[in-house]
């Protein structure tokens, strides 16, 4: 069942009403207190599972680590086991440094990188053991590759060297191409050279075809040899021949040990080198498993630890997100309701509804305080319209006139003085209210973003970027709402202050320096409407026994004049306000300014009632004349002027620090009296 709007409306007023029972400066501290239980519940759950992601993202880099050290060994022995194999076809300087140089760097990766690594130490034994195998397999192969060597120069190239002398000695020891031993010696000298072609084809890439072509030009070289020693004429040619005969045994005999050779390098090749390679890639194909196993384990521990943050995350956010919003609103309304109750009253007040009551005035807080002095400034405006009436009436009376006319006047230089009051009021009801604007706007810009990345968790898996940038948007949201909400604190006791000292003008002590600062602190949304700078330099420890709400009133009068006469036109300018100790018992307060100035004519009546330059523009000719009886009157001091036309003017007060208490106007008029204080200025 639903609530009706009339009871949730007295339920928010009640609570309200609870709220306001707490001094604003508190119910703003309980923001910025929930604001950061928020931050340090949300920082500890992201550093304890920062550490958890950190082990995790250990694991997964120190495994890639590994992974990399595994590609190294295996692209290195790949490498070596191919520059082997070149060595082996073509043996050379230049690649057998290269292979000394590989050899090194295949074990110091083994010495050095992956038996230090914390992945591959307990498992590198196997690795380290077949790689070993298969380095020092290539001593035995380059040994075998040695007698290979040795035994094709000398017992197959220095044979053959020899075979081919002798057919050059049997050649020149026939004297003519007619003779009978020419066809044959041609065809065992083909025979000799498809030989040689066949043997280093044979050495060079050990084709079966080679070998057996050798094998057939042989026997061909030795069935000639009887041939031509029967046909042979000569006794060199006889001897040639038999020398050839040998030689073709040697060379047949050394092709034979160089098939055999060939035949167990090959062997040692298949089953040293290549074997061993095939183990080392499969000790790595291992490892590399391993390594994957361990990474997807390690990739799973970070996915679930990210999953559980965020979901943690999430939770507090929006708990406290609900707790900060709601106690934000209600917060919100127990200053921004009462403010709207004041500035509803001052509008009907402006208007001429002067019975309308200010409601709120029983509050006890600073916004109390204000309704209570816009109620003052309510009833001193019905007095006003009465005094008015009385007024019209007593011009009636002859007898009677110069008493009205003077209770008259005194009652407008208090409207005057309740009227800068309302438009203090006013203005500070709009100052509170833009920072009170704003923090709700922070806050519900603050909600959406949370929307916003509820939204995002369950779309789409959370980056750690998105929760840094979330945990950053909510810390700056919490800084703007309690940075408004700080300021709105401080106007608002700034006026209770100021508007405490004007409503009620009691005798008390006070700091010059800080009554100041307030009074000032009430003039700024004057000053945002002008082009005027205001520098003030009071000293602290001045101390006055005396009335601050007539201080308060001598600055502000000063103040608005200033504004009105001296920059007028938005004129821009600087006013000045200082002050200083004048001997033991008094004080000296200077207000200058550099604007328009006076003229003599101006000056000698500046502080004569009723006399102003702006009477068409609405002035009254109250205000200097309420500052001079204020600062001779009711503190017992003394006022002097100076001013120039063009050069601004200035206005020195020389008050004792413990006022005299002298009567003011209004007392005098309840005595019956109506005679005016002499006063004295000086004007230049």
């Amino acid at each position: 069942m639903e609530r009706s709007p009339g009871l949730a409306a007295r339920g928010r007023f009640h609570i309200v009403q609870v709220l306001r029972a707490v001094p604003i400066r508190w119910r703003i501290l309980s923001i910025a207190l929930l604001n950061s239980a928020v931050v340090i519940v949300l920082a500890a759950l992201i550093w304890n599972g920062a550490k958890v992601l950190g082990s995790a993202w250990e694991d997964v880099r120190q495994v890639r680590e590994s992974d990399k050290i595994l590609a190294k060994l295996e692209s290195e022995t790949s490498r070596l086991q191919n520059l082997i194999h070149r060595y082996i076809n073509q043996p050379s300087p230049d690649l057998f440094a290269e292979i000394l140089l590989l050899r090194e760097a295949v074990l110091g990766t083994l010495t050095t990188r992956a038996s230090t690594d914390p992945m591959l130490s307990g498992s590198v034994e196997k690795l380290e053991r077949v790689t070993s195998r298969f380095l020092d397999g290539f001593g035995e192969l380059r040994t075998v590759q040695a007698k290979i060597s040795k035994t094709y120069d000398e017992q197959v190239l220095a044979p053959a060297k020899d075979m081919a002398g002798l057919y050059s000695i049997i050649e020149g020891a026939t004297g003519h191409r007619d003779a009978l031993i020419w066809p044959s010696l041609g065809k065992s000298r083909e025979a000799f050279t498809s030989l040689l072609v066949a043997t280093n084809s044979y050495y060079l890439s050990l084709a079966s075809a080679s070998a057996e072509e050798a094998r057939r030009n042989t026997e061909t070289i030795e069935k000639t040899i009887p041939v031509m020693a029967d046909l042979a004429d000569n006794d060199l040619q006889r001897m040639a021949l038999a020398r050839l005969k040998t030689k073709t045994a040697e060379l047949r005999d050394g092709m034979a040990k160089l098939s055999e050779q060939l035949t167990s390098r090959t062997e040692l090749l298949r089953s040293t080198i290549d074997a061993s390679q095939a183990d080392a890639i499969g000790a790595i194909d291992d490892l590399s498993v391993q390594m994957r196993q361990r990474e997807q384990k390690a990739q799973e521990t970070f996915d679930r630890t990210l999953s559980d943050i965020s979901r943690r995350v999430l939770s507090i956010a929006v708990i406290f997100l609900g707790i900060i919003l709601s106690a934000g609103v209600l917060i919100a309304l127990s200053i921004r309701l009462p403010l709207a109750q004041i500035m509803a009253a001052m509008r009907a007040i402006t208007n001429g509804d002067y019975d309308r009551a200010v409601q709120g005035t029983s509050a006890k807080d600073e916004v109390g305080a204000m309704a209570r002095a816009v109620e003052v400034f309510r009833e001193n405006a019905i007095a006003k319209r009465q005094t008015e009436d009385e007024l019209r009436a007593s011009k009636e009376k002859a007898e009677t006139a110069l008493i009205e006319l003077n209770t008259a006047q005194q009652n407008l230089i208090d409207a005057e003085r309740l009227a800068a009051l309302g438009g203090l009021v006013a203005g500070v009801a709009h100052e509170v209210n833009n920072p009170i604007g704003i923090s709700l706007t922070v806050a519900s810009s603050f909600a959406r973003r949370a929307e916003m990345f509820e939204t995002e968790l369950k779309t789409e898996q959370l980056r750690r970027s998105k929760l840094d940038e979330f945990v950053r948007t909510s810390r700056d949201a919490a800084q703007q709402l309690v940075a408004n909400l700080q300021r709105a604190g401080e106007l608002i006791q700034s006026f209770k202050q100021v508007a405490v000292d004007r409503s009620h003008a009691e005798r008390r002590q006070f700091s010059l320096g800080e009554s100041t600062d307030q009074i000032v602190a009430s003039l700024r949304p004057v000053l945002k409407k002008a082009a005027i700078a205001l520098s003030v330099d009071v000293p602290e420890g001045l101390l006055i026994d005396g009335y601050p709400g007539a201080y308060g009133q001598i600055l502000t009068n000063l103040f608005l004049n200033a504004v009105n006469h001296a920059f007028a036109g938005g004129r821009s300018g600087t006013i000045t306000i200082s002050a200083r100790a004048r001997g033991a018992d008094d004080v000296e307060i200077i207000f200058a300014d550099n604007g328009a100035g006076m003229t003599p004519d101006v000056q000698r009546q500046a502080f004569d009632p009723f006399f102003t330059t702006r009477r068409n523009e609405g002035g009254t000719g109250l205000g200097l004349h309420i500052v001079y009886n204020l600062v001779t009157q009711q503190l017992g001091g003394r006022m002097m002027l100076e001013s120039r036309v063009g050069q601004g003017t200035t206005f020195r007060i020389i008050m004792p620090r413990v006022a005299k208490g002298q009567p003011t106007i209004t007392d005098a008029l309840a005595d019956g009296t109506s005679q005016w204080p002499n006063r004295t200025m000086s004007s230049t």
